[in-house]
């Protein structure tokens, strides 16, 4: 913006600019979190950070599936940012409808969400909310597939020494190629999904006259 140029945001970003727009409430596809490996190398998003102290709700379909979800949830729940997975209790992985691990928290209704929205608000919390979304069973590319998929693009990464913020779209791209496209397909799907709850939401918000 200081430079008067155009750019793409993060979530972290987004989050930023949607509070200052006074939007609480936006879908997007999965946040960044704490990547593999991360331990030798802090590879951590600015994602989970900005979660703990803008107060607006993401809705997303976990967190990538190419991250360390284990080590993503454990941060966020250091960070007090609660995850709420709807309409089971297991937490969503991406592209998989499930994983191994299970949500802190779980709601049924758009309702329900907003409700614990506002309540944040009323309470004077700083933070938003992460609602994980899971992609159609249709849709998903099951976990028990994915998994060798990452683990191959992981290698091919770690071997080329790809490091930073260039892991994130070599992986991505990796895994496009590695799944024949289905990893495009499962994406479209899920945002989609994820933006038909996230305005349910807002028309909830909307409709009780919170700000």
């Amino acid at each position: 913006m200081a430079q008067g140029r155009t750019g793409a945001t993060t979530v972290a970003a987004t989050m930023i600019a949607a509070h200052l727009a006074d939007i609480q409430v936006f879908a997007t596809g999965g946040i960044g979190g704490v990547h593999r490996g991360a331990s030798d190398t802090f590879d951590i998003s600015a994602d989970l950070q900005e979660l703990a102290q803008t107060p607006v709700t993401v809705v997303c379909a976990g967190a990538k599936a190419i991250l360390d979800l284990p080590k993503t949830l454990e941060v966020l729940e250091t960070l007090g940012v609660p995850v709420i997975a709807y309409g089971q209790n297991a937490l969503p992985a991406f592209w998989s409808a499930t994983s191994e691990l299970t949500a802190p928290l779980r709601m049924d209704t758009a309702g329900e969400i907003a409700r614990a929205h506002q309540m944040r608000a009323r309470l004077g919390l700083p933070g938003g909310q992460l609602i994980a979304n899971p992609i159609p069973l249709g849709d998903e590319i099951p976990a028990d597939i994915l998994a060798p998929m990452i683990i191959q693009a992981q290698t091919e990464a770690d071997t080329k020494g790809i490091t930073g913020k260039a892991v994130t779209p070599f992986l991505l791209a990796r895994l496009y190629e590695l799944s024949e496209t289905q990893s495009l397909k499962a994406n479209i799907a899920l945002v989609l999904n994820n933006a038909r709850l996230a305005a349910s939401i807002a028309i909830e918000l909307a409709s009780s006259g919170a700000r």
